[in-house]
């Protein structure tokens, strides 16, 4: 089964589904400990490494514990996609035009680290071409896959669910890689 995410500052809607994609799960999970700021770097204070060590430690608690609860075995994760050149030292990420940005590729690089201890395949998707590229894989079931869920399902069953079912359904099309010594290295492994 693949798990596609479309992730928001903290929490993150995923949706597993199988080899028909046939959608086996879908679930908000949260992606930060309760009472802990999901913005650690964008609202950085005094102590910022401390907290963002802090909040790093809790998203890895938080996501494992997340991922725990998902039906298995899933053999793949798709992300979105986050730039390949994106700083890697604090204080670059808290100058324009990085600040704003993040956090949110803070969760994606935490979600693929925990994805590489997990053995799982990592896909990365362009959040605002996911769905047109599915359609066009999908052809005349396009609209069954994707829309179908929230007649099957019933609701929730909105852009985000789409959004990630989209993906497994893209990762479903492509070669399953597996990261390697880092996961960070390879988020350009598109979905």
């Amino acid at each position: 089964m693949r798990l596609g995410i479309a992730d928001h500052l903290g929490w993150a809607v995923a949706v597993v589904a199988d080899d028909e994609h046939e959608v086996v799960d879908r679930r908000r999970i949260e992606l930060v400990e309760p009472g802990v700021t999901p913005a650690p770097i964008h609202y950085a204070g005094p102590k910022s490494e401390e907290v963002v060590a802090h909040v790093r430690a809790s998203v890895a608690r938080a996501t494992t514990q997340a991922f725990d609860a998902l039906p298995g075995p899933i053999t793949s994760i798709s992300l979105r996609l986050w730039p390949l050149d994106f700083p890697e030292d604090l204080e670059t990420q808290l100058r324009a035009p990085y600040e704003a940005r993040a956090d949110a590729v803070m969760y994606r690089q935490i979600l693929a680290d925990l994805a590489h201890a997990r053995d799982w395949a990592l896909h990365c998707y362009d959040a605002k071409s996911v769905e047109a590229q599915a359609t066009a894989l999908l052809g005349d079931a396009a609209h069954d896959v994707l829309h179908g869920p929230r007649r099957t399902l019933g609701p929730p069953w909105a852009k985000d669910h789409r959004t990630a079912l989209a993906a497994t359904v893209l990762a479903a099309t492509r070669p399953a890689r597996r990261p390697g010594a880092s996961a960070r290295r390879t988020r350009s492994t598109r979905a």
